[in-house]
């Protein structure tokens, strides 16, 4: 297949961004799990963390990363069974669920954005927006706008929809819109909204705490490892050992500063302090120990396609039964 050709050729470039296997780690004995991932995606961190530390070894599986061009292509390649795993919100494994696809979610996650404003704004709080330019990444049915929208809704007694102006982009378009004073305010992904914060930029309102204020509960994961139900049970070992090599990442970079210097170099901070918030924001995502939730997510779920409508859940009227995940 073509789509297995261009995987074959990035899985070597990912060699030469510095995620390639130690020689150790390639012992023919050990079963791969092979993760779909983004060249410059944060979830890199955690691959190499795993890969370096020898933490897939221990498990019992070589982890294997499979660089591809975007999310679109991570999805793609689950579907095609080209890779054994990505990491997805859990709106996108619920619709494939939905549909008969036997995806489930196991918790990666729990970062999320805000909305921000150039130190000199006088905004101090969502209420001062009204009438002003929102910079957004993501579209109209990002998730964080969607929470900041209920919250609005519910608090302000106004949709920030109708009462703002929108220009949804890219990423480094909106944090560049930011900067520039092209817009009043912006609300981008977390790894954006680091950047902008050490950029001298301040939060005036956190997507968690708009969670917290509607009764939502701000700690469920919105992204997750994406595993396939038979895959599992053929493989119980190798998902559990996945399990454990993440935890074990994640409680790795929580604690010890000096393991995130072996992942300086991917990144792609511009100075010191771009790099602490980058630190900061990641180590700020790590989820609770334990399962999701699902009540919970289906509360944030229900949230979410009130406003999101179809575009947004894809048809789906509630999380399917047994999308969450988590080793017994």
């Amino acid at each position: 297949m073509r789509l297995s050709r261009r995987i074959t050729l990035l899985a070597g470039a990912a060699a030469l961004a510095g995620l390639a296997l130690p020689a150790a780690a390639q012992d023919a004995a050990l079963p791969a799990i092979r993760v779909g991932t983004l060249e410059n995606g944060t979830v890199n961190w955690e691959l190499q963390t795993i890969v370096k530390r020898g933490l897939d070894r221990e498990n019992g599986f070589r982890l294997v990363p499979m660089i591809l061009a975007g999310n679109p292509a991570t999805q793609v390649a689950m579907q095609g069974g080209e890779v054994d795993t990505i990491v997805s919100d859990f709106l996108w494994v619920a619709q494939q669920r939905a549909r008969g696809a036997g995806f489930r979610f196991l918790p990666y996650s729990t970062a999320v954005g805000g909305v921000m404003v150039r130190a000199d704004s006088p905004a101090r709080t969502l209420a001062d927006l009204m009438g002003k330019k929102i910079g957004i990444a993501g579209g109209p049915v990002d998730k964080s706008w969607l929470i900041l929208r209920a919250w609005s809704r519910e608090k302000l007694g106004q949709d920030l929809a109708d009462v703002t102006q929108q220009v949804f982009g890219a990423p480094p378009m909106i944090l560049n819109a930011a900067e520039t004073g092209e817009v009043d305010a912006a609300i981008n992904f977390w790894h954006f909204q680091a950047k902008m914060k050490a950029r001298g930029m301040r939060e005036i309102m956190s997507v968690q705490t708009a969670a917290g204020d509607l009764g939502l509960d701000p700690s469920t994961p919105l992204l997750g490892y994406v595993l396939r139900d038979d895959w599992i049970e053929s493989n119980r070992v190798l998902a559990e050992g996945l399990a454990r090599a993440s935890r074990t990442a994640k409680a790795l970079l929580a604690r010890d500063d000096a393991a995130w210097e072996d992942l300086r170099p991917i990144m792609e901070a511009a100075d010191d302090a771009e790099f602490e918030a980058l630190k900061a924001g990641w180590r700020a995502g790590i989820p609770a120990h334990g399962p999701v939730d699902a009540a919970n997510a289906q509360k944030m779920f229900a949230t979410m396609a009130e406003l999101g409508g179809e575009e947004l859940t894809g048809g789906v009227a509630t999380l399917p039964e047994g999308l969450f995940w988590w080793p017994e």
